[in-house]
């Protein structure tokens, strides 16, 4: 079955960097689209950046600049490199695949992992 697992996540303060990773299986992995997402507690869930299958990535513009999303076939595994984290960057950090990009909602999920930043 399909398993995404994340980890990478932490507690840092303002201006520290965390790498997530995201280990996935179950699936062919290089033909999907791949993105992080989050949600911080009271807060609806966001997109945070997305690659396709072929490389194209995108952000949303609060992460501009800061995160940036990679990922290895190879080893079937997606990161975020998130650096000059701030305190809104708090939240609980999701991977995601879906058979394409642009998508209302993606397939399959993982369970998250816990970013925390202090000012």
């Amino acid at each position: 079955q399909v398993q995404l697992v994340e980890s990478g996540g932490g507690s840092v303060q303002a201006g520290g960097s965390l790498r997530l990773s995201c280990a996935a299986s179950g699936y062919t992995f290089s033909s999907y689209c791949m993105g992080w997402f989050r949600q911080a507690p009271g807060k609806e869930r966001e997109g945070v950046a997305f690659i396709d299958s072929i490389g194209g990535i995108w952000y949303t513009n609060f992460v501009k600049g800061r995160f940036t999303i990679s990922k290895d076939n190879a080893k079937n595994t997606l990161y975020l490199q998130m650096n000059n984290l701030k305190p809104e960057d708090t939240a609980m950090y999701y991977c995601a695949a879906h058979p394409y990009c642009p998508a209302a909602d993606f397939r399959y999920w993982g369970q998250g992992t816990q970013v925390t930043v202090s000012s």
